[in-house]
């Protein structure tokens, strides 16, 4: 009887071990190679009772001979029969307590950044803030400046043109208007007219000549020279015939004189070019009517007739120069008027630096224009982009399109106005 126990007790022993061996490699195996099993009853009862009472002694249990054991010592044996290793149901306790752990530390990482993503948030909107701060405050300085420089020019509203805009189809047209008078306010003749164009399109500013000859039409005026324009109706009426006859919008001028030309060339240090010999001589030929006019003694900045090549040019020299039809027609002069004025646009922003005062206290006094001081200040907002742009040249009519005319004795260019359209389209507009 003994002997038949002691067998029961070694079979009972060795299903427990093979048992608890299975349980063992079950566990360790990967979770998606887990087969689906039935609960282990005893295992959740055994976690139960440690968490719930863990000083509370456990009750005895019945094994299959009929022999009481404490809960503690099955565990015990199960210890033992693993060879030291740790029950599936101890680990799980240690896994979830390493994950309550991690959750912890995860979610103090991510409270930390959200805190610096924060901090980092305020630290940019203060930047941001600074920078449009910084920029109000340069744009109202910007806008002061502009204010007392405008103040010094003459104002000149129209009211046909007040309300169009300064800029149409991404192009601003502006008619430069030098006239022939000698005092600033006095009527006189357009000695030169230049479409003064700053195409965004293009990203080019074209300093387009028009030349006083072309045969034109006037509004209610019988056909003429373009100049005449300007002495039928002024500013108002020659803009209106250079939109009608070119079919380009231009409702902006500015219109100096001779005085104001002479000063911009001198407020920006004087222009260097290549003069011939002959031209040279006539430079001097013009200086005679400029100083007698100016009251200036004869003779002064008369130039070196011996000389030729590069030479500097002073404002009243620029004038001569620029004045001079005899050498090339008006071909030939309004070339050399976009010469100099080219020279001037590239030295202009460093005047505006070292020569200010000079530059403003020179000019303004002697230009009317239309533009209003608010136009006047986007212009200065778009001074920095400009810089960036191609200078182009340009002359209307464009050779091969006119020819010489005698129309009620008038020695005239008779021009092909829809190809010179055309042509002017496409430079200013793409098109």
């Amino acid at each position: 009887m003994e002997k038949k126990t002691d067998n029961e007790m070694a079979q009972i022993q060795r299903g427990l071990e093979d048992f608890l061996e299975k349980e063992l490699q079950m566990y360790t195996l990967k979770k998606e190679e887990q087969p689906k099993k039935k609960p282990d009853v005893y295992q959740f009862y055994e976690e139960d009772w440690d968490r719930e009472e863990p000083n509370r002694a456990r009750p005895r249990e019945t094994d299959r001979s009929g022999t009481q054991t404490q809960g503690r010592r099955r565990t015990d044996a199960r210890q033992g029969s693993t060879s030291g290793r740790q029950s599936p149901a101890g680990k799980n306790g240690r896994k979830q307590s390493a994950g309550k752990n991690a959750g912890k530390r995860t979610s103090e990482k991510k409270n930390a950044g959200k805190q610096k993503r924060r901090k980092r948030g305020l630290g940019l909107k203060k930047i941001l803030l600074a920078v449009i701060l910084i920029t109000a405050l340069l744009g109202f300085g910007l806008y002061r400046l502009v204010g007392v420089v405008y103040n010094k020019l003459n104002y000149e509203r129209l009211e046909a043109v007040a309300k169009q805009p300064m800029q149409e189809d991404g192009v601003i047209n502006i008619l430069l208007i030098g006239n022939d008078s000698r005092m600033n306010g006095e009527d006189g003749r357009s000695d030169a007219m230049i479409l003064l164009s700053i195409s965004r399109r293009t990203k080019t500013i074209y300093m387009t000549s028009l030349l006083r000859d072309m045969y034109v039409d006037i509004p209610g005026k019988e056909g003429n020279r373009l100049n005449a324009a300007y002495s039928y109706g002024g500013a108002q009426l020659l803009m209106e015939t250079v939109e009608q006859n070119l079919d380009i919008p231009v409702n902006r001028y500015m219109l100096v004189n001779f005085e104001a030309f002479a000063n911009l060339v001198d407020a920006v240090g004087g222009v260097d070019l290549e003069l011939t010999t002959e031209e040279i001589e006539y430079v001097n030929g013009y200086l005679v009517e400029y100083n007698m006019l100016t009251g200036r003694p004869q003779g002064t900045d008369n130039m070196d007739t011996s000389v030729s090549g590069l030479v500097h040019l002073n404002g009243p020299q620029a004038l001569a120069y620029c004045r001079n039809r005899y050498l090339g027609t008006d071909f030939g002069r309004t070339e050399r008027q976009r010469k100099v004025l080219t020279e001037i646009v590239k030295k202009a922003p460093k005047a505006v630096l070292t020569n200010g005062g000079e530059l403003i206290d020179g000019l303004m006094p002697n230009l009317t224009t239309n533009l209003t001081q608010a136009e006047c200040f986007r212009l200065s907002l778009m001074a920095g982009k400009l810089l960036s742009y191609d200078i182009v040249s340009d002359s209307i009519p464009q050779p091969g399109t006119y020819t010489d005319a005698t129309i009620r004795k008038m020695q005239v260019l008779q021009v092909d106005f829809e190809a010179n359209r055309a042509y002017l389209k496409e430079k200013l507009y793409g098109e």
